[in-house]
């Protein structure tokens, strides 16, 4: 089973719960429809990596997202994600009325920071994802379509969480390829000071 990191100790999450289409501009980049209610699939533990790859018999995108990781009844620890998408299958997946699966939770499809404990307030909280040293992604909270309470509360009423199982709580706009020997660094910020600092450079 795959692990992630929180602090000094290691959890093994059951499953990673995302969360789609939260951000206005990423719709609208994709030319997605806005959906009437909150967009949910599943990744299983085996989707956990800590190596970027490029590729996984296709060519991979990035979405760079805020993960929250479940402990004890609520959110206990924040890092940064990147899901990996075959976007041109998943394309094709939506058009035919298809599940996401096959395009969102193969092996390797999920990438993972460090995670560290919340702090008492996650309002001022950003995040951004660099590539090359240039900014790609920005997001924050107010951005969100849905906020992170409302994501817990809308999962928990329909499936059960365990300890160590994570939230991605969906991508802002500037999602694209990944390209063998890109440097992704990845940070999230309270206020001005950084709490969750990564890097990766891609297979």
């Amino acid at each position: 089973m795959k692990k992630v990191i929180i602090e000094n100790k290691e959890m093994i999450p059951s499953k990673i719960v995302c969360v789609g289409r939260n951000y206005v501009e990423h719709i609208l980049e994709l030319d997605n429809d806005m959906p009437d209610e909150m967009v949910v699939f599943l990744k299983p533990n085996s989707s956990i990596t800590d190596v970027l790859q490029s590729t996984h018999f296709v060519p991979l995108h990035y979405e760079g997202e805020l993960c929250f990781l479940y402990e004890n009844g609520k959110f206990s620890a924040i890092g940064f994600g990147l899901d990996l998408t075959k976007r041109d299958l998943q394309s094709k997946l939506k058009r035919n009325g298809l599940p996401w699966e096959r395009a969102k939770a193969f092996n390797g499809s999920a990438v993972f920071s460090h995670f560290v404990g919340i702090p008492d307030s996650i309002q001022d909280i950003t995040f951004q994802l660099d590539i090359n040293g240039k900014t790609i992604q920005y997001g924050n909270i107010d951005l969100m379509i849905h906020k992170p309470v409302d994501i817990l509360n809308e999962v928990m009423s329909f499936i059960d969480l365990c300890d160590g199982d994570i939230i991605m709580t969906g991508t802002p706009k500037g999602v694209g390829p990944v390209r063998s020997g890109d440097l992704f660094q990845a940070k999230i910020k309270k206020t001005d000071n950084v709490i969750v600092n990564a890097e990766w450079i891609a297979k």
